[in-house]
């Protein structure tokens, strides 16, 4: 019996991890958190519901680890454009893969973020909670990013990092939403270049020093 008992515990997973994962991904990222169900998810990732939470956990286990997937895969922009020298060469480098990727070819259109925090029920809100703090640590980043710019004389001295770091992310949740919309590429880099346009003509200046800070992004 023991020995019975460790060949089946021992038993190698009958689907692949990754591959599964990227299906799971990419319901989430189309239909959103809400608009799939568990049969939905086991039938588009091959598997039985047993093996979903052997392997994943539950639903909100699930779309955590899609969600991870989803920032080092498609998403991988945003942490790739912090390394450019200058910080309109981030703000490009977003824009400009925020319009690449919310559009692509046979592909579900806008952000997986997005799409998942439009859910406004009880039943999205592991969802819509993990994204507030996915949207709150990217724009944290970029604030960082801004304020290296600021010290490094790369943006001018009363520039703001906090304010130009929410209008980045506010226009690239834009550029999303009007994806999933139906706007194409080509609109899209139009909007993009518009706010490229606009970028710190002369800068985008402090708060006043007895201001109360700005809310949670989300």
């Amino acid at each position: 019996m023991a020995g019975s008992r460790n060949v089946v515990m021992g038993r190698p997973r009958e689907f692949d991890i990754d591959e599964a994962l990227e299906r799971a991904m990419q319901m989430f990222w189309e239909r959103g958190y809400e608009g799939v169900s568990l049969t939905d998810l086991t039938k588009a990732m091959g598997i039985t519901k047993p093996s979903l939470y052997a392997a994943f956990g539950d639903k909100k286990e699930l779309f955590r680890k899609a969600l991870e997937r989803y920032t080092e895969g498609p998403a991988d922009y945003g942490t790739r454009a912090l390394e450019e020298p200058t910080a309109r060469g981030v703000v490009e480098a977003i824009l400009r893969g925020a319009v690449q990727t919310t559009t692509p070819p046979g592909g579900p259109s806008g952000c997986l973020g997005v799409q998942v925090a439009l859910a406004s029920s009880e039943a999205g809100r592991p969802a819509h909670d993990m994204l507030v703090e996915w949207r709150n640590a990217s724009a944290l980043r970029l604030e960082e990013r801004f304020q290296r710019a600021v010290d490094e004389g790369d943006l001018p001295r009363d520039a703001d990092p906090r304010r130009l770091a929410r209008y980045v992310m506010t226009v690239t949740f834009g550029i999303a939403v009007q994806a999933a919309s139906g706007l194409g590429r080509d609109e899209l880099q139009e909007i993009a270049d518009t706010a490229l346009e606009c970028w710190l003509p002369n800068g985008v200046r402090r708060t006043h020093p007895g201001s109360a800070p700005p809310p949670a992004y989300g």
